[in-house]
Formats: C-alpha cells, sequence, structure tokens
C-alpha cells in the first residue's frame, strides 16, 4: 500500500491581471511545507518516488518552493490533466455582462456566489464554457493522474495541483454528489495536504485540506483560500 500526498498551489495573485502567479506569501507557504515534510519524512522514513504537477506557472512554483524547503531535487512529470478549471470562463457561461475587479469583501464574495452557481451549470452539463473541457473530460484527466500513480509508484507519490482536481479527485474517491464537491472546492486552503493511501486498484482517503506546517502561532496570519 502507497500514500498520495496532494497539495494545492499556494497563495496566488487574486484580482491581479495575471492570477497565475504566487504571491510572496505564496512562496512562503511553499518553502515552509517542504521544510515541513523534510522533517515528516525523514522521522517516518518516507521517499518520495513519483512527483506529478500541472502545467501553470503556480503548480511549478509552488513545487519549486517546496523542493528549496525540503532539499528535493526531483523532476516532475507535467500533466495538464492536473490544471485548474477556468473561473472566469466558467461565470462568463452564467453571467456574461463584465464584472469589476473583486477587491471589496463584498465584490469578493459575490464572485464564489457566481463561481458556485458557475460550477453547478457546468458539472450538471448545463453549459459550455468557452475554451474549457466538458467536466467528463476534467474528471477523466484527473483519474488519468490517478491511474498513473496506482500503475507505476512503488511507494509514496506527491501531486502539486489545484483546488478543483484536488476536491474532484476526493469527490470521485467518496462517490459524493457534485454539491458537495463544490464545498469541498470552496473551503480547500493554499498549500493545504491531502492524504490517499492507495492499492494497485483503488485510492482511498486519509485526509483532506488539512495545514500542519502552520499550525503554530507565528504562521496563523499565512493562512489563506486564494
Amino acid at each position: 500500500m502507497g500514500t498520495l500526498y496532494l497539495v494545492r498551489h499556494g497563495q496566488a495573485s487574486f484580482g491581479a491581471d495575471d492570477y497565475d502567479q504566487l504571491s510572496p506569501l505564496g512562496h512562503q507557504q511553499a518553502v515552509r511545507l517542504g521544510e515541513y515534510l523534510r522533517q515528516r519524512f525523514e522521522r517516518e522514513g518516507v521517499e518520495i518516488s513519483t512527483v506529478l504537477m500541472g502545467s501553470l506557472h503556480r503548480h511549478r512554483q509552488t513545487w519549486e518552493g517546496m523542493a528549496q524547503g525540503a532539499g528535493w531535487s526531483h523532476t516532475p512529470a507535467v500533466w495538464p490533466g492536473l490544471n485548474e478549471y477556468d473561473s472566469h470562463a466558467l461565470i462568463e457561461a452564467i453571467h456574461p455582462e463584465p464584472l469589476p475587479k473583486p477587491d471589496t469583501p463584498e465584490l469578493y464574495r459575490h464572485h464564489f456566489r457566481l463561481l458556485r452557481d458557475a460550477l453547478k451549470a457546468w458539472m450538471s452539463g448545463a453549459t459550455a464554457p468557452k475554451g474549457m473541457p466538458s467536466y467528463a473530460e476534467f474528471v477523466s484527466g484527473i483519474h488519468a493522474a490517478l491511474d498513473h500513480v496506482r500503475q507505476h509508484s512503488p511507494g509514496h507519490a506527491l501531486i502539486v495541483s489545484s483546488g478543483g482536481p484536488i476536491s474532484t479527485a476526493v469527490g470521485q474517491i467518496l462517490g459524493a454528489p457534485a454539491q458537495t464537491t463544490i464545498e469541498l472546492n470552496l473551503r480547500i486552503r493554499n498549500t493545504a495536504l491531502t492524504e490517499f493511501v492507495f492499492t494497485p486498484k483503488r485510492h482511498m482517503l486519509l485526509s483532506y485540506n488539512t495545514l500542519p506546517h502552520l499550525d503554530s502561532a507565528e504562521h496563523q496570519s499565512w493562512v489563506t483560500f486564494a
């Protein structure tokens, strides 16, 4: 039986013209996670044999921060099937009128209310957001990465991805309805750690959305969601 560690990227640049970049805090979160995992894995005798990540900048930047903190030299395999959905395309499919930047608490809440509705429509097949795969294709890409881990990882593997793919993987494993998967997605935190145990036949959930590397009082202000 092996263990798969899934990591959501560090804090990105929400509200900026280019969201797909880690903020300075996002980089610190990633380095801190690497430091934590180095200490934990040395204590538990864990060696990572397989690393996969999506092809987004924030995935690579998160991996680089983790590798810096842990002293790792792995070369991750890039899997586009681990990329996040396009939240702007999703929202535009149900709300084509231009929206102001979510730079106030109310606009931020409004953005995520729309995103929740847009995810529901996409997952049910009611919309086909521009430039995006269908939800079934999105799920298939995630399954392909999980299948690869089960078939090719002799012991322990790590994936760096985003909240959508990670929560979808959890929802699929649990057989959860779409609404539950959406709520899991919208509550996952930056650099959160999710753990699966796996056999050649299946994955099983061990933990979800934990932040053991930010447990101390000095790191409480580092806990972010976007």
